[in-house]
């Protein structure tokens, strides 16, 4: 049985940094991408960044480009996001995804983690 479970939320202030962390089990190999989705109240979840099966490539929303970064250790079955130069608007529930399809979206995740809130405050 795959499970996701995220960590590292918390409240912020507007220009500092958190990272988040994701734990996976359940997969019998690592051929499987991981993402981070985040949903504000009232809006749309909505792609962060996604990593493709052993961290060779990643891809990232416009928003979040330059500032958040996400990488994998395969070893500890682990994705992080290193999230820098927070904005108020960064302020949602983050939701650590596995999926079997490199696009960033809800429509290909075939797993979800329970959630991490993040806030930043300005």
């Amino acid at each position: 049985q795959v499970h996701l479970v995220e960590s590292g939320g918390g409240s912020v202030q507007a220009g500092g940094s958190l990272r988040l962390s994701c734990a996976v089990s359940g997969f019998t190999d690592s051929s499987y991408c991981v993402a981070w989705f985040r949903q504000a109240p009232g809006k749309e979840r909505e792609g962060v960044a996604t990593i493709y099966p052993g961290g060779s490539s990643t891809s990232y929303a416009d928003s979040v480009k330059g500032r958040f970064i996400i990488d994998r250790n395969n070893v500890k079955n682990t994705v992080y996001l290193q999230m820098n130069s927070l904005k108020s608007e960064d302020t949602a529930m983050y939701y650590c995804a596995a999926l079997f399809h490199k696009r960033l979206s809800v429509d290909y995740v075939n797993y979800w983690g329970q959630g991490t809130q993040v806030t930043v405050s300005s």
